[in-house]
C-alpha cells in the first residue's frame, strides 16, 4: 500500500512541479507589464522634476514640504519608485535564468500582487520541455521519497508502540 501511495504522490508532485515553467513564465509576462507601467510612471515624475531643475529626492522632499496631501503623494512616490526598482531587479535577474534556475530562485517571484493574479489566470501546460520533464522527474522523486519516509517512520512507530 505504501508503495502504490508512494507512487502516487510522486506522480501528483511531479506533475505540479512541471507546471512551474509554464507559471514562471506567466509571472515573468505580468512582471514585465508591471515594470513598463512604473517605468512610465516614474519616468514622469523624474520628466516634471528636471523641468523645475530638480532631481528625484529634491522633487520628493519639495513635494513632501507642500502639505498634507503633498506629504502623502511623496511617499506615494517614494514607493512607488521603490516598487518599480525592485521589481526591475528581480525581472532582470529572472530574464536570464532557465527554468530549473528560476526555481531555484524562488525568493524571487516575491510579489504576492503579481503571484497571486498569475495564479488566478494561468492554466496548466504540457510538460513537453525538457526543463519541464526534469522538474517532472524531481518531483516524482520527491514525492516518492516522501512518502516512504513516512512509511518508515510510521512503521517504527508502530513497532515501538506495540514492542
Amino acid at each position: 500500500m505504501i508503495r502504490i501511495l508512494s507512487t502516487v504522490c510522486g506522480l501528483g508532485a511531479g506533475l505540479g512541479l512541471s507546471q512551474f515553467p509554464a507559471w514562471a513564465q506567466a509571472y515573468l509576462q505580468r512582471l514585465g507589464g508591471h515594470v513598463d507601467a512604473l517605468r512610465q510612471v516614474v519616468a514622469e515624475f523624474d520628466a516634471d522634476a528636471a523641468a523645475l531643475g530638480l532631481e528625484r529626492q529634491a522633487a520628493l522632499l519639495q513635494l513632501a514640504q507642500s502639505g498634507d496631501l503633498g506629504a502623502a503623494r511623496a511617499e506615494t512616490m517614494r514607493e512607488t519608485v521603490l516598487r518599480y526598482e525592485g521589481l526591475s531587479a528581480d525581472l532582470a535577474q529572472l530574464s536570464v535564468m532557465d527554468p530549473v534556475e528560476r526555481f531555484l530562485h524562488l525568493g524571487r517571484f516575491a510579489d504576492a500582487e503579481i503571484a497571486h493574479a498569475t495564479l488566478t489566470a494561468f492554466e496548466p501546460a504540457m510538460p513537453l520541455s525538457t526543463d519541464a520533464m526534469v522538474l517532472t522527474g524531481v518531483g516524482v522523486v520527491l514525492g516518492w521519497w516522501a512518502i516512504r519516509l513516512l512509511g518508515l517512520v510510521g512503521r517504527r512507530m508502530m513497532r515501538r508502540v506495540f514492542a
